[in-house]
């Protein structure tokens, strides 16, 4: 019966395993063969537009792009700060004690060695999650500096670069905490960890999956030195003038009396 309920490790976490891999290169494929089946590519096709469009605006449009981009930043910053305390909290798990789960609600392999490729395996994920959102906020801000370069001829290209650099990294980063999910229960044993892996997997499915066709965007620039001139225009309007008959001397209504 031990020797059974071992075994369940040995056969059943490998296939929850191979099954997160295989989705995730079958993904992987998808995003560079045919990017428009998948809301990777669909996020990465209106990123490029919107670098290409923010990269043509005026200086003072410039701070709308800042603002999206310090969004961006915080929200990887504060995902990285979650992964490492998640990851210094198993660090500390494993080092205070090993037989917290290894009682007889777990069916299968309760031996320490097991419950230490457990934590390692969960510990390397959290540490891989946190390497990626702090790389996303790197290429984030990098894009933060090229958009605020005022009147340069930095290339939209340069922009581009980076922002698909963040948000791939930050996809990564958000695949190993997928990862670490099913690993996490893999602690209650190996029947749990499948069935999340499955269950993991229809979820992704339906969440990867894009059936809107990509837009063609197409801008219509307003110029810096249009903007300067209505500004220029709205600062030296003149009331209209009076009625002509009140304005003409010859025809005003004391002229003609007089």
């Amino acid at each position: 019966m031990l020797r059974e309920k071992g075994s369940l490790d040995l056969v059943l976490v490998p296939c929850g395993l191979v099954i997160m891999f295989g989705y995730h290169l079958l993904l992987l494929y998808r995003i560079l063969r045919h990017p428009g089946t998948t809301v990777i590519g669909y996020e990465n096709h209106n990123k490029l537009a919107w670098v290409r469009r923010m990269t043509q605006t005026t200086p003072e449009e410039t701070a709308l792009a800042l603002s999206v981009i310090s969004s961006s930043i915080s929200a990887s910053t504060n995902l990285a700060s979650l992964s490492i305390a998640l990851g210094s909290l198993i660090g500390a798990w494993v080092s205070s004690t090993t037989k917290v789960f290894m009682t007889q609600l777990v069916y299968g392999d309760t031996s320490q060695a097991t419950a230490a490729v457990k934590y390692i395996s969960l510990l390397v994920c959290f540490l891989v999650s946190f390497t990626c959102f702090i790389h996303s906020a790197r290429y984030y801000v990098q894009a933060s500096f090229l958009v605020s370069t005022l009147d340069s001829d930095v290339p939209a290209s340069y922009v581009q670069h980076a922002m698909i650099r963040g948000g791939n990294f930050w996809s990564t980063g958000l695949r190993a905490l997928y990862f670490a999910t099913t690993l996490l229960m893999w602690i209650f044993g190996p029947i749990p960890m499948f069935a999340c892996s499955v269950f993991m997997v229809f979820i992704l499915h339906f969440l990867d999956s894009n059936s809107l066709p990509l837009h063609q965007h197409q801008f219509t620039v307003r110029k810096q030195h249009d903007q300067r001139a209505l500004a220029s225009a709205s600062t030296t309007w003149q009331p209209s003038p009076q009625n002509a008959i009140i304005s003409n001397p010859i025809l005003s209504p004391v002229t003609f009396f007089t």
